[in-house]
């Protein structure tokens, strides 16, 4: 049997805002904390809510994404400020369509529908991300991805028609 294994990481590009509503909430988390240690019981309900988002939120601020395929099947994980990790999607490659470049010509029918996009690349304008057009039963998604060369080699391997390189 033919199986392959290939592991791929994409750090997400946080933007510049995220950065600095990052450090405001960890700044109001600080001075609601100095306020209520100095006895005013007001600053209670500003601490747990400031304390809650520095928390759970402000850790998916800092994503990267883990792609690997493992005989026909690729599972993506998001992984939160290097602690958290999470699997997003599952994807069977025979329910795939196809897989090309974003700027390809054979997205082109897909431009004017209303179909669901998940995005799990690095949103870098530099990088090359591939879009997979799946099919499950009647839906259909726009997935994109930014695999490197021995990502798409496998994929190809397996499914030489499926992948479109132009």
């Amino acid at each position: 049997m033919n199986e392959s294994y290939v592991e791929c990481m994409v750090a997400r590009k946080s933007s510049p805002m995220m950065s600095v509503l990052k450090y405001i909430i960890y700044i109001l988390t600080g001075l609601s904390a100095v306020g209520f240690l100095a006895g005013y019981w007001i600053f209670i309900v500003p601490l747990i809510i400031f304390g809650l988002l520095a928390f759970f939120v402000v850790p998916g601020f800092d994503l990267e994404f883990e792609y690997l395929y493992v005989d026909r099947e690729i599972t993506i994980d998001k992984i939160m400020s290097k602690q958290k990790r999470k699997t997003v999607r599952n994807l069977e490659l025979s329910k795939m369509e196809y897989i090309c470049p974003m700027n390809s010509h054979q997205l082109d029918p897909y431009k004017s529908r209303n179909l669901k996009i998940s995005d799990y690349s690095s949103k870098n304008p530099d990088a090359k991300v591939w879009v997979i057009v799946y099919k499950e039963k009647t839906d259909e998604e726009l997935i994109g991805i930014e695999p490197n060369e021995e990502l798409i080699k496998a994929i190809k391997s397996i499914y030489p028609r499926k992948v479109i390189e132009y």
